[in-house]
């Protein structure tokens, strides 16, 4: 039998209590979003009819998140983190903000601090230790109308050929597949690294678990990281996703977008594979980003969240 009781003087009252509306103490901000979020979980309570087992499997489900650090994970799982990005879309689109290289989600995995290549050479982003095909990509940074952004921040990270990232996998070495390199006088930057991997969700995790329930499997596309930023420029916080890649339309964490589907381009011609100082088959990649003009100091800047090594 339905029991319906959220809209009753006592349980609102409780609910105020609970999220600090009757005292003067506290941030007022953070206590109307646990004012809201409380009645929203009271309502789902009384409208699914959830069950004290359902509920307690609930909490231990966050407990259980949280012990293998995987709520990054989840939020880009369930289109959270993506959302966020058609929201910011929409604001731009509201405030007269057009063109450039498409924004889509940074993930969990970044590491700041990276090593700096800012002579304007090949900045190798592999210590060798991965046997995966060679990869070489370049690339120009550019201003809305077209100009070459030089002394532009390249950032740039992506997992190996096991699907996953230095830092968060000990048997890599420090910032393997990580770099940031500065672009020269005409906006280029040169990589070389290795093809990298599409990957899911540990099979064991949580994520994977609730994903499981959903019907829906964990896995995303071979992609490639970047933060790109320059001065009077907005920051760009995006990803390039490798064609080909048997996932690339069906990306578990929705970060796919068409302006960002990298060509990538494999060959065995022994001899530009000798120019690139290789042997054997390797691949190429081109690929360019735009950024939007902005004065404010605040745009030119990646949104603050706590990452890994970040001050």
């Amino acid at each position: 039998m339905s029991m319906n009781i959220s809209h009753t003087p006592h349980v609102k009252q409780l609910l105020e209590e609970a999220s600090g509306l009757t005292v003067a103490e506290g941030n007022p901000r953070l206590k109307a979003i646990v004012h809201r979020i409380l009645r929203e979980a009271v309502h789902i309570i009384e409208d699914e009819h959830i069950s004290p087992e359902e509920f307690w499997k609930a909490v231990n489900y966050f407990n259980t998140l949280g012990a293998r650090q995987e709520a990054g994970l989840l939020v880009a799982g369930l289109g959270l983190e993506h959302y966020l990005d058609l929201l910011l879309d929409a604001q731009d689109a509201q405030a007269g903000f057009s063109g450039g290289t498409p924004r889509t989600i940074e993930g969990p995995l970044y590491v700041a601090g990276a090593p700096l290549v800012e002579d304007g050479s090949e900045a190798r982003l592999d210590d060798g230790q991965d046997a995966g095909v060679p990869l070489f990509m370049r690339g120009q940074v550019l201003g809305a109308e077209g100009q070459p952004l030089a002394g532009a921040l390249v950032d740039v990270w992506h997992a190996n050929t096991a699907g996953t990232y230095s830092y968060f996998d000990p048997s890599q070495s420090p910032f393997n597949l990580r770099r940031r390199i500065v672009t020269d006088a005409e906006g280029h930057f040169r990589l070389r690294s290795i093809v990298p991997s599409g990957y899911g969700c540990p099979p064991d995790g949580p994520t994977q678990q609730l994903l499981d329930q959903l019907g829906r499997h964990g896995q995303r596309p071979a992609h490639i990281h970047f933060f790109i930023s320059a001065p009077d420029h907005r920051h760009l916080t995006t990803q390039i996703n490798l064609d080909g890649d048997p996932y690339l339309h069906d990306d578990f964490a929705y970060a796919t977008r068409d302006e960002l589907i990298a060509s990538i381009t494999f060959s065995d011609d022994a001899a530009r594979a000798a120019q690139h100082g290789v042997a054997g088959r390797f691949a190429e990649i081109v690929f360019d980003f735009t950024l939007q003009p902005s004065a404010d100091p605040v745009e030119q800047v990646r949104k603050s969240r706590l990452r890994v090594l970040e001050s």
